[in-house]
């Protein structure tokens, strides 16, 4: 009797085993840690998770960096061509073009670039970063001063456009998965 439970016992454990190994393999399928080399190298650079910057690629283009939306963002990280300029002349990048959004290494560039200011404008609260990134930073100073958004000013209780309301939890959530997968446990 006790070689059958410990036969059945090791039978569960390596299946137990079996469907971890299983489970990380897909999740790393679901989500790959694609142009890992410009994501840390940007994300060290200007001192922001590397991870919440695969999270907003995940989000907005799945990895395809010729992505263009209806709203006409570019690439990667979806850049609108007003706001590339912008960052362009911000980060010092030369002989811009919009073309270069196109490109994974200027378009990761870019994108750090801002979610880190975005980060910064509103003192390292993602949500509110993640916000602006999707809905825009004059919007996101505009709920806080609602009370109908913003209990307190400093934290969005409630986002009246659907679409960055469902962005934020889609973004945070891919986040908290890249985390869960890559992150060495100790």
């Amino acid at each position: 009797m006790r070689k059958k439970v410990a036969v059945i016992f090791l039978i569960l454990v390596g299946l137990l085993f079996t469907y971890e190994l299983n489970t990380h393999y897909f999740l790393k399928k679901i989500y790959p840690l694609k142009y890992h080399n410009y994501v840390v190298y940007y994300a060290k650079e200007y001192g922001v998770d590397p991870y919440l910057i695969f999270a907003v690629i995940k989000v907005e283009s799945n990895f395809k960096s010729d992505a263009i939306s209806s709203k006409n963002a570019i690439g990667l990280m979806q850049i609108l061509p007003d706001t590339g300029r912008w960052i362009a002349n911000k980060v010092g990048i030369k002989n811009y073009s919009d073309d270069m959004l196109f490109e994974p290494k200027y378009n990761i560039q870019m994108g750090t670039w801002y979610l880190t200011y975005l980060l910064k404008t509103f003192n390292g609260n993602i949500q509110l970063a993640v916000a602006a990134y999707n809905g825009g930073s004059g919007n996101v100073d505009a709920w806080l001063k609602d009370k109908r958004f913003s209990k307190d000013g400093k934290q969005l209780h409630a986002v009246p456009y659907p679409e960055t309301n469902r962005y934020i939890k889609k973004v945070l959530a891919v986040y908290q998965i890249y985390k869960f997968i890559y992150e060495t446990k100790s």
